[in-house]
């Protein structure tokens, strides 16, 4: 594999398995390589930590959806893969660039402050620890194995974020399915039913929301005139789909990846159970050391840009590999190794620029609390598989696990 050939690099099951392996390969050769997705699809894959980091916020790298399902569907060697459903969850602010961005974001930015997302504190502690009391009755009865993903990683924030935007209880367990299928690699056919059936729901959820506002943010958001502005239906349908999936999503990963890092490394579990004080670099750590994006949204080239010394050309798919860059040694010393007393300043997980994650700080304090209530209430607690056995979402935005069973016997 050579990013100095014309053949492209194919981003399939064996990328997926260890993108990490692939990254230390492509970053020696080029900051930018050529490289096709697992449907076919022809992309520009940035690798290196310094050109990531100005690729995320360099202009004519344009989010417009409008213009990116244009050059997507001019590089696609079928037409027909391209999620046609797209354009009723796609209006929000990962997909628009200023002027649209600037006030979308505006509108939203008051429910993810630092001190409103501080004031969740106590509803996110007790809802890890209503969790963890559930999963010590299981062990209890007789059950010490469990797959951490269902029983904890994935409740935790989407419980969190259901019940900050107003969704019920009984519909979390059907979006977690559809967004699932729909960031995964599957057959266009089940990832187009995800995308209805969400827009769906979101559709009916927002005009109840508008119909009958309670003090839910979603509610907010959806009836919310600021500067005589206001969220058009697709803007806020787009706006319900984007905080409901990467309040969870970024979460989730962050869980599992983390603590598949600590149950691989005794180590540093060992010492973050020691010193519990240590969590919140940790979790900057772990950001950095197995994020849970694999890459950021697409992008597209308005004009040439030339990154590094390559030009890519107008009219081009780019993705920026925030995982690459993150363990770029030209940035971080030894950083295949997990440390939890480096420093990480600077990672890329969530971004750089005007698309940095709005939710960050919540993702941060979601992650803070998951690991210390887990570590302080299952001392014992140890992977229940062999590492190799584990498997990998097939996303290219996404880097999560399909499980994590650990044994708390």
């Amino acid at each position: 594999m050579t990013s100095t050939t014309r053949e492209p690099v194919h981003l399939g099951e064996e990328f997926f398995a260890d993108p990490h392996a692939m990254y230390a390969v492509l970053r020696e050769q080029r900051p930018a390589v050529r490289a096709t997705t697992a449907l076919g699809l022809p992309i520009w894959l940035v690798t290196r930590y310094e050109e990531a980091r100005a690729a995320l916020n360099d202009p004519r790298l344009a989010k417009d959806n409008a213009q990116l399902s244009t050059v997507i569907e001019r590089h696609l060697p079928d037409p027909s893969q391209r999620l046609a459903f797209g354009e009723a969850i796609s209006a929000h602010m990962l997909s628009t660039d200023p002027p649209d961005h600037t006030r979308l974001r505006k509108l939203v930015n008051r429910g993810f402050t630092v001190r409103s997302v501080s004031a969740l504190r106590p509803r996110i502690q007790a809802t890890a620890d209503s969790l963890v009391d559930a999963i010590e009755a299981r062990v209890r009865a007789g059950q010490p194995t469990l797959d951490l993903l269902d029983a904890y990683a994935f409740p935790l924030p989407m419980t969190v974020i259901a019940q900050i935007l107003g969704v019920g209880e009984e519909d979390r367990g059907s979006f977690r399915n559809w967004s699932n299928t729909l960031l995964s690699q599957k057959p266009i056919k089940e990832r187009a039913a995800a995308g209805m059936a969400m827009a769906e729901y979101l559709t009916a959820l927002v005009a109840s929301k508008r119909e009958q506002p309670g003090d839910d943010l979603l509610s907010l958001i959806v009836t919310a005139a600021e500067d005589a502005d206001q969220l058009s239906e697709r803007e806020a349908v787009s706006m319900a789909f984007l905080l409901l999936v990467a309040g969870h999503e970024t979460t989730v990963n962050l869980i599992g990846n983390g603590m598949l890092g600590l149950l691989t490394n005794p180590d540093r579990l060992a010492e973050l159970r020691a010193d519990p004080g240590l969590v919140s670099a940790a979790v900057e750590e772990f950001l950095r050391f197995d994020g849970p994006l694999n890459t950021a949204t697409f992008r597209h080239t308005k004009e040439p840009v030339t990154i590094g010394d390559v030009e890519i050309p107008a009219g081009e798919v780019v993705l920026v590999s925030l995982s690459s860059a993150n363990r770029d040694p030209a940035r971080f010393d030894r950083p295949d190794e997990l440390d939890l007393a480096r420093d990480t300043s600077g990672h890329l997980a969530f971004g750089y620029g005007i698309h940095h994650c709005l939710g960050a700080p919540l993702a941060r304090l979601e992650g803070e609390i998951a690991f210390r209530t887990l570590i302080a209430r299952f001392p014992r607690i140890r992977l229940a598989v062999d590492p190799a056995g584990l498997t990998w979402r097939n996303s290219m935005l996404i880097r999560g696990l399909d499980r994590l069973p650990v044994s708390l016997a």
